[in-house]
């Protein structure tokens, strides 16, 4: 058990945590902003202080600072909102041990308290520093290759075979894959099992920007640069620096803007928009496609010499369909993850409901059974997921009649079931290329965009 001090003014959010935290046999002080909070830290002595960066009065900065001035050795993790992710990375640098950004999930929250706390455990057992980072890397590696990342397949174990290879060097990955298979969830791990861990994931979708908001997005600009920008704005290029940034749908940058990223990966070095100070970063850059990069080169819409650039180590992560016997371990996986976050007791499923969930194609590929599953959990009234639990059309892929919803079932949400599934069929069709998939649908590209976040397949 530890002591620990939250400091959040947001009431629902300050309970949730606290009641997660208790949970887990930690004794917890709370406070609703960070002068209160400050002063119960100097009267008690914590092994963790978890604030809130946005609070009125004095923000988290202010209070990390306070904390590390009246005991260094306090471990602070800092909350934060998405749009305040820079502030975050400041923490970071301040001595804050991690950061999170809202919304997190209990379980997510979990993780991020727990690994602080052992962190903080072989500081105080003085335990030399080659052995504390064998330590962290041991937690890293259960986390993500036997946690999120699961598999036993041959075609898996290659995945993470060349993941521990690769995670240790700077050098530029490329991953490939389907939507769903679990690209940015590599891409973390190679971070986490890397020398830059202890720095900044910085994640950023290309494909859902517009080419102007995508600039300013990756190199940042300057108060004044174009109508709107009211303020300095810091680029996630300069956000990641010392640490990794990802690079999701890199097939989606316009050619204007590759021009800017090849001069990033050769010299190092950019501007942020509108500014004229040249600023060198230390980045490791880790992208990822569903599309056929080398196809994109000689039809003359991606740059030769940035995929040469990009794909120094290039990584194929392979569909759903194409690994079944790592289903079972998945649907575990996420039974219990899902149990776990929805506060429910973990129900077991049925032989026809596994069968079913093995013979499907999963278009979706793992998002796709995660979300399934995390239905399935909601739904179901006893110890047994079945197959009523499923989704409609789950088990009969070619029938092209349907039947009137389960009287359980909304139209709505039957509807909505339908439309996940015409979806990820789609997407199968296109081999994952979101363009020629919303073609085939019928709908504009930004769309398919709306819908694949509605229904959590990005």
């Amino acid at each position: 058990m530890s002591k620990i001090l939250l400091i959040e003014d947001d009431e629902t959010m300050r309970d949730g945590m606290s009641q997660v935290l208790k949970r887990a046999k930690h004794d917890v002080k709370i406070a609703s902003n960070g002068i209160d909070g400050i002063e119960i830290f100097k009267k008690e002595k914590f092994d963790l202080v978890i604030t809130d960066y946005k609070m009125e009065g004095i923000n988290g900065i202010e209070v990390l600072e306070k904390i590390k001035s009246i005991n260094e050795e306090t471990e602070v993790l800092m909350i934060t909102a998405y749009g305040t992710i820079d502030m975050a990375v400041e923490a970071m640098r301040k001595g804050a041990s991690d950061y999170t950004t809202k919304p997190f999930t209990p379980a997510e929250f979990m993780l991020r308290v727990e690994k602080i706390l052992k962190f903080g455990e072989v500081k105080k057992n003085g335990i030399r520093l080659d052995e504390e980072n064998k330590y962290l890397r041991q937690e890293i590696e259960i986390q993500y290759n036997f946690g999120e990342i699961v598999g036993a397949s041959e075609k898996m174990k290659s995945v993470f075979e060349r993941l521990q290879k690769i995670a240790k060097t700077d050098s530029s990955v490329m991953i490939y894959g389907e939507s769903g298979t679990g690209k940015e969830m590599v891409a973390r791990a190679i971070h986490f099992q890397s020398n830059r861990r202890n720095k900044a994931f910085v994640r950023v979708n290309c494909g859902a920007l517009a080419e102007g908001v995508l600039e300013s997005e990756l190199f940042g600009h300057e108060k004044g640069s174009f109508t709107g920008a009211v303020k300095r704005k810091l680029g996630r290029f300069e956000l990641a620096d010392k640490g990794t940034i990802f690079l999701d749908e890199i097939g989606e940058i316009p050619l204007s803007t590759q021009v800017k990223l090849l001069r990033i990966l050769q010299e190092r070095e950019f501007e942020r928009v509108g500014g004229e100070e040249t600023l060198t970063i230390d980045v490791r850059v880790i992208a990822a496609t569903n599309r056929n990069l080398m196809k994109l080169v000689e039809e003359g819409k991606f740059r030769e010499d940035l995929f040469y650039r990009l794909q120094v180590i290039p990584m194929e992560l392979p569909p759903l369909r194409e690994r079944i016997e790592d289903i079972p371990m998945l649907v575990e996986h996420f039974l219990q993850k899902k149990s776990l976050q929805l506060n429910k007791k973990q129900p077991h499923i049925s032989e026809k409901a596994m069968k079913e969930l093995i013979s499907y194609s999963w278009p979706g590929n793992v998002r796709e059974l995660e979300n399934v599953i995390e239905r399935a959990v909601v739904l179901c009234d006893d110890d047994e997921i079945g197959l009523s639990d499923l989704p409609i059309l789950l088990g009969d892929q070619n029938k092209t009649t349907l039947s009137l919803p389960r009287e359980d079932l909304t139209l709505d949400n039957a509807l909505e079931d339908l439309e996940r599934q015409l979806i990820g069929r789609a997407l199968e069709k296109s081999k994952g290329v979101k363009t020629e998939a919303a073609r085939i649908l019928g709908l504009k590209t930004s769309a398919l965009y709306y819908k694949l976040e509605k229904y959590n397949l990005l």
